[in-house]
């Protein structure tokens, strides 16, 4: 039996699978298979991107496979750089190629997102499926159920007419199993073997009431996954050839394993992050990154104690540029009420201070080790014109502290079926023009300064991958979370690791030069980007090229001492 897994990428809340990441969902679905007696040669996998690149190769894997597996979904807007989420035109196109059995599954099946990302639409019923089942629930577990139960060898499997196969959840037990066994899917990704693994501490939420907009509890109650399993996880990745993790997929780390003591916040658990990070660290001794994403912003307000002793304990595992992403969603006061929401805006401003206090230092990478990132949603119920201005001067105040954030998000609600804002979300399209005004005055007046006091004019970045070419500039990032967008003027050598020295800031990128800078071999575009350079001086540095040796430099150039760390001859 061969079976085919093609990757749409997938974007949610609390889990990101857009190269270079790769989600969770392929390396289960591939365990799971492997479980049900299909060998490793036996489960292809294929990037939606890679099928672009190659129509017919692609065509011809999906009509030769027994089985066809399609992951898609977006359920938040996003945009990269170098890759694409499939389409619907794309997905009916695979299911009338595909020959054998047609299961599509992930976040798609809460619905899909609009052209402009933000309203969506519900999945059954919109995509021609050309006899492909959408699997309602958790697509891993439809296709293991998919499988006869005495199917344990190749020769033996056999599928069962899928709409006979019940819908559920898969539980936290298989997903311990099919993770490491479907470790070896990393292999097969684009990126490798550099791209980001996604890991899962836990998904769902346990509050009683979610926030308005949260696709995140249609996952159920908080599920917390032994720790132990995620850490054999991360060890059979890293036997593969991975080296680069995030700890992703839940909707905030400083709850895993969290205790419940009768109110709305879960209790932290300190030692059981400690034994997590501990222990990835222990089996995988040579990773190259190892970062987190979400925190929910009102746990590090209301236990300032124990997550100070998370965040000791992330510094001293992880690896640095880290971001904990906080869902602040609004400042207003009475948005925050009418959506449920969690922390209040003095709230995510201590918890923003807490996670400076320990994390703004700077690490061996040049970024500081860790910083929080804020997440703003526009177009909540009971949002008015005030709400834009009070989400403005909390940034300034942010700003005007001195304290850092590594990143600002700011976007319009989605609204799925099934969330309370469904059908309620017109302040999208009643405020869209204050919307993109207010954007581009946080883009201007927060996010410039911002980024000039994260990264400074000078600052050494190591390790950014350069990526893609786009009119005689390379661009490039660090692998991690949230990584800046680096913009190298001259055509550098793709999927290469080279150092950068910043050296003028965007908005939201920066541009920077080879670290240190060839100054005989540069082009004149690199060297008139040297820190701190004028025009005509750059010129007369040029004039005087080929310099003999680094005396001859610092002799012959009166900038040459403030230089001399930036270049080599």
């Amino acid at each position: 039996m061969k079976a085919l897994i093609i990757d749409g990428y997938v974007d949610e809340p609390a889990c990101l699978g857009v190269p270079p990441y790769l989600s969770p969902y392929p390396r289960y679905m591939a365990g799971a298979l492997r479980e049900r007696g299909l060998s490793e040669k036996d489960i292809h996998y294929l990037a939606i991107d890679t099928l672009r690149e190659n129509p017919p190769g692609a065509g011809e894997l999906a009509r030769k496979a027994d089985l066809v597996i399609v992951i898609a979904g977006m359920t938040v807007p996003g945009k990269y750089l170098r890759a694409s989420p499939i389409t619907l035109g794309e997905i009916e196109t695979i299911f009338r190629t595909a020959h054998g059995v047609k299961v599509i599954g992930g976040p798609i099946r809460l619905g899909f997102s609009s052209e402009g990302g933000r309203a969506a639409k519900g999945t059954e019923g919109k995509i021609n499926l050309s006899g492909a089942v959408l699997a309602r629930m958790d697509l891993e577990a439809f296709v293991y159920d998919l499988f006869k139960d005495d199917a344990n060898r190749v020769s033996s499997a056999k599928l069962r007419d899928p709409e006979t196969v019940e819908h559920r959840f898969r539980t936290t037990a298989e997903i311990g199993r099919w993770g490491p066994g479907g470790a070896f899917l990393v292999r097969q990704h684009p990126d490798f073997p550099y791209c980001m693994c996604e890991l899962e501490t836990y998904r769902g939420c346990g509050r009683e009431v979610h926030c308005s907009f949260c696709t995140e509890p249609f996952y159920g109650a908080s599920d917390y996954r032994p720790i132990e399993d995620v850490i054999s996880e991360v060890s059979s990745l890293y036997s593969h050839g991975a080296r680069y993790f995030r700890i992703g997929r839940q909707p905030d780390l400083f709850s895993y394993h969290g205790m419940d003591t009768g109110g709305p916040v879960p209790k932290p658990n300190p030692a059981a992050i400690e034994r997590l990070y501990r222990g990835i660290r222990n089996s995988a001794p040579e990773l190259s990154v190892l970062h987190m994403d979400n925190a929910n912003p009102i746990t590090l307000a209301a236990y300032p104690e124990e997550s100070e002793q998370i965040l000791k304990t992330i510094i001293k595992y992880h690896t640095p540029g880290d971001v904990s992403a906080f869902g602040m969603e609004s400042a207003d006061q009475a948005v925050i009420e009418a959506n449920f929401l969690k922390a209040s805006s003095e709230e995510v401003f201590e918890a923003i201070k807490l996670v400076n206090r320990f994390g703004a230092v700077r690490g061996a990478n040049g970024l500081p080790e860790i910083l929080p990132g804020i997440n703003f949603v526009h177009g909540l119920m009971g949002e008015s014109r005030k709400t834009f201005q009070l989400n403005y001067d909390f940034l300034k105040q942010v700003l005007d502290s001195g304290l850092l954030l590594r990143r600002i998000n700011i976007r319009q609600v989605m609204a799925f079926p099934g969330t309370s804002i469904y059908g309620k979300d017109e302040a999208a399209r009643k405020h869209k023009k204050l919307f993109l005004d207010y954007k581009e005055r946080v883009r201007k007046n927060i996010d410039l300064p911002m980024l000039r006091r994260v990264v400074p004019e000078g600052t050494v970045l190591r390790d950014v991958m350069c990526e893609v070419h786009e009119n005689g500039v390379t661009f490039g990032r660090q692998l991690g979370s949230y990584p800046l967008l680096i913009g190298i003027p001259a055509p550098l050598p793709l999927r290469k690791f080279i150092d950068v020295t910043v050296t003028g800031h965007g908005m939201r990128s920066i541009t920077g030069i080879p670290y240190p800078l060839p100054i005989n071999t540069a082009s004149p575009n690199l060297i008139r980007e040297l820190p701190g350079l004028g025009r005509k001086a750059a010129d007369r540095i040029i004039a005087g090229l080929p310099y003999t040796d680094r005396a001859d430099f610092l002799k012959r150039v009166s900038e040459g001492d403030k230089l001399n760390r930036f270049i080599e001859i």
